[in-house]
């Protein structure tokens, strides 16, 4: 690990933290600026696309002290914007670990600050709301101008940012699946490819393309932003309902709900984490969930659609379903690396609804 260089924090509404530069040397980063209350998986959620555009705050205190490993990166690369931790971690300690976080970090030229008093700018977000921020190892003038010409991600099509080029396939299951890479994750991947051969397509794949493909199923990534920004995409995805079955996890569950008429909004500061309770309606059953979205389905505005989860710490729609057009999804991560995996139940629900039963 490099020698530390002292560093600041800047808000847009400027509450100013002092800390270290780690990672890639940049003088500014500027993002939107969340906080995740993951205890591990730090590497998964840095290399999450859903986070493009954002800088995450990482509320466990102790962040790096199993280093990384290519097994592990949810993407090609990491797209967000930097890096807000308590304490790195001095050494890695993993037999499973091929680096370090800060060489990490620094490969893929992403930039981060420790040091940072994490609770104290946690409660801030809370209190405030995700805020643009700035920072690096320019001065406090610089870094606040930084983070007030941030514009965020409200009304931002960043699903162009991490979306393919080009269509490729993963797995050779009987079944076939075509995906839509909104910022598709690796684990997602692997969950379809189990039951599936799977063609993931370019986020604005035209519906009738897909349908040409003579898919099985539909799958609605994952992904970054604002999905009222994606109007050309929800058009899609309209012509698609009760034409061949939809999955939809976290944006493609927003989608899918603006799809069938949906209204969406900003929550305040999102949920980003990996222990958010979620009750499944039906049957009354409450599975523990990994989250990470700023954006919801807005109650009451689904129509003739069901809610068939709901998140127990606020109310927010966590699911939804049309099971006359064979449609569902849900805005958590049943496919969460490293966990938990109490909803990994719903890639077999796909399965089912591809084979009719």
């Amino acid at each position: 690990m490099t020698a530390l260089r002292d560093a600041l924090l800047v808000l847009a509404d400027g509450a100013v933290f002092e800390g270290e530069a780690i990672g890639a040397e940049l003088a500014v980063s500027t993002g939107e600026v969340v906080f995740n209350t993951v205890l591990t998986g730090y590497q998964e959620v840095i290399t999450d696309p859903s986070y493009a555009g954002q800088v995450i705050t990482f509320t466990y205190p102790h962040i790096g002290n199993y280093g990384t490993t290519a097994a592990d990166d949810e993407s090609a690369r990491p797209v967000c914007r930097g890096v807000i931790i308590r304490d790195l971690a001095r050494r890695r300690s993993s037999w499973r670990s091929d680096d370090d976080l800060d060489s990490f970090l620094r490969k893929h030229g992403i930039a981060g600050i420790a040091g940072i008093d994490t609770r104290r700018l946690t409660r801030h977000l809370r209190d405030h709301g995700a805020l643009p921020g700035a920072f690096g190892t320019a001065d406090e003038v610089t870094l606040k101008q930084a983070a007030l010409d941030e514009p965020g991600t409200d009304g931002k099509d960043l699903v162009a940012e991490v979306t393919c080029t080009e269509p490729y396939t993963v797995g050779d299951g009987a079944r076939r699946v075509v995906a839509y890479d909104f910022g598709i994750k690796t684990t997602i991947l692997r969950h379809l490819s189990g039951i599936a051969t799977v063609e993931v397509v370019p986020a604005h794949t035209s519906a009738a393309d897909v349908l040409a493909r003579n898919p099985d199923g539909v799958f609605l990534s994952n992904g970054p932003g604002d999905p009222a920004a994606l109007t050309s995409i929800v058009g899609e995805i309209r012509q698609l309902i009760g034409a061949v079955p939809l999955f939809g996890i976290c944006l493609g569950h927003q989608l899918l709900g603006s799809a069938l008429g949906a209204e969406t909004h900003k929550l305040a500061f999102g949920h980003h984490g990996g222990n958010h309770p979620v009750k499944q309606l039906s049957t009354g059953h409450v599975e523990i969930t990994s989250q990470n979205h700023s954006y919801a389905v807005l109650d009451g505005t689904l129509g003739a659609a069901e809610v068939t989860h709901v998140n127990l710490n606020d109310g927010v729609v966590e699911g939804l379903a049309v099971k006359a057009e064979r449609a569902f999804s849900v805005q958590y991560h049943p496919e969460a690396g490293p966990g938990p995996h109490d909803a990994a139940y719903l890639f077999d629900d796909f399965r089912d609804l591809m084979d009719g039963t």
